[in-house]
């Protein structure tokens, strides 16, 4: 009985042009992962990422002591989002990369008005902390301390007067700061609540600041 024979070594063109054609979808697989590599890198290279606090922890084992890091940092666009987050490490650079991660998966939207401080006062509370935000006229720059300043930077604020009453803990403070930016509300929301235009609600918002002017 007669072999088969092998089609590749009777014609060896179509061999290369097998292997070549293997080379081919290997090099697409190649340029889609560059690709996805430079999508997340133009994410990353979008956001504005400030380390609030480290703390460093020792465990106390036979051997002696072993020491852990636990970092608290804040991202933002610069744009209206933000978000915080913490990690635990043994080394600092790990710590920051979780806590890194963890803020730019739990981030919000806040309303800002005309882009640079916020539409109204408000008030927030987490714990012992207790913060007191109010809307500041254009060159007031930001006046906050420590957490709350890394806050209002990555957000992108930039007239704001801020005071933390109670507990000085950072991670208690930008907690706080939080809870307070997320009861913010825009005219536009609150015109869309009362079934009204946008002109009204800003209108009595004028009308209402001069006569406590007079």
């Amino acid at each position: 009985m007669a072999r088969n024979p092998n089609p590749d070594r009777e014609n060896p063109e179509r061999g290369r042009r097998g292997r070549g054609g293997d080379g081919e979808r290997e090099g697409g697989r190649g340029r889609g992962r560059g690709g996805s590599e430079q999508q997340r890198e133009r994410e990353e290279s979008e956001f504005v990422d400030k380390l609030v606090h480290i703390n460093r922890v020792a465990k106390v084992v036979k051997g002696g002591r072993r020491f852990a890091f636990a970092a608290l940092v804040v991202v933002g666009d610069a744009k209206g989002r933000v978000g915080f987050g913490s990690g635990k490490a043994r080394e600092v650079p790990e710590a920051i990369r979780k806590a890194t991660d963890q803020a730019k998966r739990n981030m919000i939207k806040v309303a800002l008005r005309e882009g640079r401080t916020l539409h109204h006062d408000v008030i927030g509370h987490f714990g012992a902390g207790r913060v007191v935000l109010r809307a500041a006229p254009a060159g007031t720059g930001i006046i906050a301390g420590g957490p709350m300043r890394a806050v209002f930077e990555t957000m992108g604020v930039a007239d704001v007067v801020a005071k933390c009453l109670g507990t000085s803990n950072p991670h208690n403070m930008v907690k706080a700061t939080f809870a307070a930016l997320e009861n913010l509300c825009s005219p536009r929301s609150i015109a869309a609540k009362r079934g009204k235009k946008v002109g009204e609600i800003i209108g009595r918002r004028d009308g209402a600041a001069a006569a406590t002017a007079a």
